[in-house]
């Protein structure tokens, strides 16, 4: 059987801290749903993309951003995440599922290759990478693993927390950890935008590395963050270094990480 790879984008304005994170600028053109969508349109390993756009009237302009994109979107419950995540691969007729989310414009593509070329040939459920900045991390599920955690998880395991069963019950799924370089191990920065002052950070590396994207290297994402000490101390409260993926791995002897050809050499 064919594999086909769809990238679910869980898409919702709302937001206590900050309102609208996927559509807030990166700079005056580009907004970070723009970029993440951008990066997607340019990694071969992702044939379609989907937007799982949350119920609700403040969310239709994420309808606009799918028609200017040219990608496909699916109207879904604002607490159930994990069902609009199922519904985007069902839409595009997935095998498996590209997960990020879109408040983070930045993502390890460099891994993307590894990882999928692991996911396939070892016919894993759920392939990842972890111990990055948080942010840029992401995780590729088949499509019948997302199905079991909808149906087998809790309430609180189908809202935003989407690997939450997962990692509760590792035993359910065949899981592969793909390494990073020890030097990306960087559980100490964020590259998310969840706060005003983390959307002036990845302001700041986006005006100094747009440039070398949409795919912006993260050897360069991490040299720029380590320059600037004014913008990485302003997101520092709200650092939380946590692996989310390695522990249970480890803990359940579900799968051996070993370190990915591109990622050897950053």
């Amino acid at each position: 059987m064919s594999r086909k790879l769809v990238a679910a984008l869980a898409c919702r304005a709302g937001g206590s801290r900050l309102y609208g994170k996927p559509l807030q600028n990166l700079d005056r053109d580009t907004t970070i749903l723009d970029h993440i969508l951008q990066a997607v349109s340019a990694s071969p390993e992702i044939d379609a993309a989907v937007l799982g756009i949350s119920e609700g009237w403040e969310n239709l302009p994420f309808i606009d951003v799918a028609k200017q994109h040219g990608v496909a979107y699916i109207i879904g419950d604002q607490r159930d995440v994990l069902w609009r995540l199922i519904q985007c691969g069902r839409a595009a007729a997935a095998t498996d599922v590209f997960r990020i989310t879109t408040e983070c414009p930045f993502t390890s593509w460099e891994l993307l290759a590894t990882a999928w070329q692991r996911h396939v040939d070892e016919d894993n459920d759920i392939t990842v990478v972890d111990l990055l900045p948080e942010g840029m991390n992401f995780e590729i599920y088949s499509l019948a693993a997302l199905e079991t955690s909808h149906t087998e998880g809790s309430d609180a395991e189908r809202s935003e927390y989407c690997s939450a069963f997962a990692r509760r019950c590792p035993e359910r799924f065949r899981i592969g950890l793909v390494g990073v370089p020890e030097e990306w191990h960087r559980l100490d920065l964020r590259l998310t935008v969840d706060y005003p002052e983390d959307l002036i950070l990845c302001r700041g590396v986006f005006d100094a590395l747009s440039d070398r994207g949409p795919r912006i290297p993260t050897k360069d994402i991490l040299a720029f963050v380590d320059s600037r000490a004014d913008l990485r101390n302003l997101v520092q409260d709200y650092v939380e270094p946590e692996a989310l993926w390695t522990p249970v791995v480890d803990r359940n002897n579900a799968a051996r990480p070993v370190e990915s050809d591109e990622g050897e050499q950053p």
